[in-house]
């Protein structure tokens, strides 16, 4: 019977990925039934469940799974030459479960429709709104800096701790949440990882952990990084799976925050964003406006650089590499790059406002 069981589950695996294949031709079913029907219930649930407890229940289940995978190989490992049919049977039974349980409990996200529909933005801009509104990050970003500072050449320090962070990240999605109900984020589920060194050396400041929707936070990150970053993996909670969306939701709810140290971090990263997009079209023009931004606040993009460049490693690229192939499986064709395309929801944004 057991045998039987792992047949049916290695057969039904392809199956499931043709399946989803086809609905994901179908957005505005997914995004009624599943990201605004289904989805909501089952993310509330876990994050009930899990969100009271003070350590990351996902982190310790892949690492539990992690020595469940090096067992069962050393356990099996005659049996890849010697019953290769059972083996791989084991394996497909396997993956099929996984697989399931990943798009039922958050997966099908990937495909539902894409933010700049929803909120009737633009999806392409020009170089002339790039400089607009680059400017005008800078001019907002400068003043938060100098209420914070009193002084543009010292760097903005966050007197919160970390905790602090996570406890205030609602009050930015309570604001926003009345200009875009579907925006709505409680309750809060926000952790940090227990991988965070891991995750540091892979180069990422944080993940959701699909399978317990608990949103896990690199605790090494320079701290002025921290809103930014909690508010975007609360935003993969929400049930946005498109980094450049989830990058754009945070930026909102940072910006919406009553707390100034929130809207540092959302404005430091809209200006830094844009100002690498501008670097890419117009290094010249991106010369000029850099200069006019506050000394301390570029005293932060370094501290970002040199936090980032002390931990870079033979590995990471790959890691990197398989994420992209993994994002680019999962219907964001730029993979990776797709981080950097929330300056067009950014921009187009921004415009949308000055109409």
């Amino acid at each position: 019977m057991f045998k039987n069981k792992k047949i049916l589950l290695a057969v039904l695996f392809p199956l499931q990925i043709v399946l989803i294949k086809v609905l994901a031709q179908y957005p505005d079913f997914i995004e009624k039934y599943y990201s605004n029907g289904l989805y909501p219930i089952i993310s509330k649930v876990l994050r009930y469940l899990l969100g009271w407890i003070p350590f990351s229940v996902g982190d310790v289940l892949y690492a539990l799974l992690i020595l469940f995978i090096i067992r069962w190989c050393y356990k099996n490992r005659k049996h890849f030459i010697k019953k290769p049919k059972q083996t791989l049977t084991s394996i497909l039974a396997f993956l099929s479960v996984i697989y399931f349980v990943f798009h039922l409990l958050w997966g099908m996200n990937y495909y539902r429709n894409p933010l700049y529909k929803t909120l009737n933005l633009n999806k392409e801009y020009t170089t002339e709104q790039l400089v607009m509104v680059t400017e005008k990050f800078i001019e907002k970003t400068n003043a938060i800096h100098l209420k914070i500072t009193s002084n543009d050449t010292i760097k903005a320090v966050i007197p919160h701790t970390k905790s602090q962070v996570f406890q205030r990240t609602t009050n930015g999605y309570k604001q926003l949440q009345k200009k875009y109900p579907d925006l709505k984020y409680q309750p809060r589920s926000i952790k940090k990882s227990l991988w965070s060194l891991n995750l540091t050396y892979s180069g990422y400041s944080g993940y959701l952990n699909p399978f317990t929707n608990e949103a896990q936070v690199n605790y090494l990150i320079p701290k002025y990084h921290f809103p930014l970053v909690s508010c975007h993996e609360e935003a993969h909670q929400i049930g946005y799976a498109a980094e450049n969306e989830t990058n754009f939701i945070g930026y909102l709810a940072c910006m919406e925050n009553s707390d100034v140290y929130f809207n540092y971090a959302g404005a430091n990263f809209a200006v830094r964003y844009c100002l690498s997009e501008l670097y890419r079209r117009d290094i010249n023009k991106y010369e000029f406006l850099l200069q006019k931004l506050n000394l301390g606040i570029r005293k932060d993009f370094q501290e970002s650089r040199d936090f980032w460049n002390s931990y870079q490693n033979p590995i990471e690229p790959v890691l990197k590499y398989s994420y992209d192939l993994f994002l680019k499986s999962n219907n964001q064709q730029k993979g990776i790059k797709s981080y950097s395309y929330v300056v067009a929801l950014l921009v187009n944004y921004e415009c949308k406002q000055d109409l």
